[in-house]
């Protein structure tokens, strides 16, 4: 029998994956032939086969991208209870959970991710548990302070009875299968105290016009704004005995804001929550959650530390990244934001390189990488002034101190009895002006200058040398709801697209990170394969457009000859190819469609204004804006076949104004054709089937805008947006005119 100390925490396992290796770099190939027959087809030249030699050129650098990241994909099986017979003494375990809108987050969808959190299969005297709440709401502290009280009676219901799912909004979602008269009795009684406390969050909390009239201790919430508030820091629950059944500190933080001064969005906020941390309890690693993403594996943080506390991993592993999965999943994925498909190959394709991306969420860092130590200074020594400390980490004695030890790997806590005591001086660095001067944002902490802060500070960390690596327990670690209908999905892919094109623009780039630092290759591929979600949307729309302008001017940009059978070769062999994916994964026909059509729509709108917006930027017209997406309450079962929940739903935003224009961009085009009013052409080299195939292509994408045209309230598109595209239609319509006659 092998030697338990001698086997790994965890274990990587690289795989290949023949077929898709072949149909991938036949793809590619045939993006390079078709890329080789424009440029030797010199009698074709013109307007429209340039823009079409441009963005077929960007798909190809796209796709070579794409190869690269999913060539060696590879899987990480983890082993906590070698962890357990191992480590004497497991590390200590700072949580972070973070809410900015108490509209858009409810309270008691934050409520579930802090009570999942606080019964994981960890010792609770190893845990604390911080709560950002960036709107400053005294609903979220009413909520976070009745969760507590129910806390102590579901933490050890779950861990008696070994409860998978310890979110009561979701235990509770199902009738239990087998039982004893005694489980079947406690577990009516502990449901019956979950209702009462979303009763308590829900109904009386918003009866209310001023929550503070509660109790005396709300009084800190007395005239209050969410942008002009002083810190309000709360120690909410302390597990002052520090007894391993119990439960873990859960500690309220809401930092400082005033008007006219940048607090930096989430990024602020979890660098207020790493100081604050710091001072508090100190640990050497932080698990970092967004109020949405329930745990759905107790054992997530054994998981996690497998990989942190690995022989080879504790040198060159900076964070442990969980996937993102989904619950109450719409049928067929109507919205094609579940992303099944692409974060099953991406996730195994970036574990076989430098490492998954940092996304914001589900993720297990330590903290004197976050501090900013480099694998270098970590091998070396790490050997640094208080002077140099305070000129990083600030003013604070008490944080030089802290930053000191968790930078040279000693635990360090300033009360290891009462965190009570700390409150004082852990408010003073959640002030907003503490950062002036200080290394903050730029070299320690979270980065700014990006409203995707996750994946900037994945990458400012992978240019150091750092590997990261991806947790994946079965069960999954964490489930999220994804977002539903139109204008919440377009507002999160838009801010993502805005982010990561931000990143792209700036001295943050991969490229240079690669050429000046030690980001590998494949992982600046990697970076630049989702930098496309920013850049890719503009080559997206003209492509689109040139389908429009080449019927209406009776024009081509697709070849007319024997080579025609390059671009439909790529079309069948990309359709039967993803098809085949989404069958083999047990989903539906229609569910891979509802993701085909939603991989255009989705960059054409969303991604195109993020371009825009990050173009207006460069140009100083106009900031970006940080924009939260709508948590809307999950229903507590699976919404299965709910059609009205699948259906598009719009609203006056821009962002669903391309979308718009694309398609009555088609419809003229259409309409053109078929009451003969295009332009005769005197080579005959005019508009052709594969031209129509197009239009009618990207007019069956956009069926969702087509019915919306019709449609009244929320499913139907507003009629502001409908003129403002019907007035860029005809402008483009009367360009092509011009075109025709020049």
């Amino acid at each position: 029998m092998a030697n338990q100390n001698s086997l790994p925490l965890y274990e990587k396992h690289w795989y290949k994956h023949n077929y898709k290796r072949v149909t991938d770099s036949l793809l590619l190939i045939l993006l390079l032939l078709l890329l080789g027959y424009r440029v030797v087809s010199v009698n074709n030249y013109s307007f429209p086969w340039f823009v079409a030699y441009l963005c077929e050129s960007w798909f190809t650098l796209c796709w070579f991208f794409t190869l690269s990241i999913q060539w060696s994909p590879a899987l990480i099986k983890t082993y906590p209870d070698r962890l357990l017979q191992r480590v004497q003494e497991l590390p200590p375990v700072d949580i972070f959970v973070t809410t900015a809108d108490a509209v858009l987050e409810p309270p008691i969808i934050t409520v579930n991710t802090v009570l999942s959190l606080l019964a994981v299969d960890y010792p609770a005297q190893k845990l604390a548990c911080y709560v950002s709440d960036d709107g400053c709401s005294p609903l979220t502290f009413y909520a976070l302070e009745e969760a507590s009280k129910f806390a102590k009676f579901w933490v050890p219901f779950c861990k008696k009875y070994q409860v998978q799912l310890r979110a009561p909004l979701r235990y509770f979602s199902h009738e239990p299968h087998a039982s004893t008269p005694e489980f079947r009795q406690e577990w009516l009684r502990i449901r019956d105290m979950y209702d009462d406390l979303s009763r308590k969050i829900e109904v009386d909390a918003s009866r209310k016009s001023n929550p503070c009239q509660l109790d005396a201790q709300f009084l800190i919430f007395s005239n209050v704004e969410t942008t002009n508030h002083p810190t309000i820091l709360q120690v909410i629950w302390e597990n002052k005995e520090g007894v391993a059944d119990g439960l873990p500190h859960l500690i309220y933080v809401s930092r400082e804001k005033r008007p006219k001064q940048p607090h930096h969005f989430k990024a602020g906020a979890m660098n207020v929550l790493t100081r604050v941390s710091g001072l508090m309890t100190n640990a050497p690693f932080m698990l970092n959650v967004d109020c949405d993403m329930i745990v759905n594996n107790p054992k997530i943080v054994l998981h996690g530390l497998c990989i942190l506390l690995h022989s080879q991993g504790q040198n060159q592993v900076a964070f442990a990244q969980c996937l993102q999965q989904f619950y109450a999943t719409l049928k067929d994925d109507p919205f094609g934001n579940q992303m099944a498909i692409l974060i099953k190959h991406l996730a195994a394709g970036l574990a076989g390189l430098q490492g998954p991306f940092y996304a914001g969420t589900n993720c297990i860092h330590r903290r004197k990488v976050i501090y900013g130590l480099s694998p270098d200074n970590m091998q070396k020594g790490n050997h640094i002034t208080k002077e140099e400390l305070k000129q990083k980490f600030g003013d604070s004695e008490e944080i030089v101190k802290s930053a000191g030890e968790a930078l040279e790997g000693r635990t360090y806590s300033p009360n290891n009895v009462n965190i009570s005591n700390t409150v004082d001086i852990a408010s003073q660095v959640a002030d907003c002006g503490y950062e002036y001067g200080t290394a903050w944002g730029k070299q320690v902490g979270w980065i700014y200058g990006s409203v995707t802060e996750d994946v900037l500070t994945g990458l400012t960390i992978h240019k150091k040398g750092w590997r990261s690596e991806m947790c994946t327990p079965d069960p999954i670690a964490f489930t999220g709801f994804a977002p539903g209908g139109g204008p919440i999905t377009m507002i999160q892919q838009k801010r993502w697209a805005t982010g990561l094109l931000e990143i792209l623009f700036s001295k943050h780039s991969p490229v240079f990170a690669t050429l000046f630092h030690n980001l590998t290759l494949r992982q600046c591929f990697a970076y630049m394969w989702i930098a496309n979600w920013g850049l890719g949307p503009l080559f997206d729309v003209c492509y689109a457009s040139l389908v429009a302008f080449c019927i209406i001017t009776n024009s081509n940009f697709l070849p007319q000859d024997l080579g025609i059978c390059i671009p439909v070769a790529i079309f069948v062999i990309y359709m039967v190819y993803t098809l085949s994916e989404y069958l083999a994964e047990g989903m539906s026909i229609r569910a891979w469609w509802n993701n085909q059509r939603m991989s255009i729509i989705t960059p054409t709108n969303a991604g195109f204004c993020a371009f825009l917006s990050v173009l207006l930027k460069m140009l100083r017209i106009s900031d970006t804006v940080f924009e939260i997406t709508r948590k809307d309450l999950p229903p507590k079962e699976d919404v299965g076949d709910d059609k009205d929940a699948g259906r598009y739903t719009f609203d006056e935003s821009l962002v669903f104004l391309p979308g718009t224009t694309i398609l009555l961009l088609q419809l003229t085009a259409m309409v053109t054709m078929l009451l003969g009013l295009q332009p005769m052409t005197k080579s005959g080299n005019g508009c052709g089937l594969g031209e129509i195939f197009c239009c009618v292509y990207l007019i069956i994408c956009y069926w969702p805008f087509l019915k919306g045209l019709f449609e009244k309230g929320k499913y139907g598109i507003p009629s502001s947006t409908i003129c403002k595209s019907t007035i860029l239609t005809l402008l483009f319509v009367h360009l092509c005119r011009k075109t025709i006659v020049g």
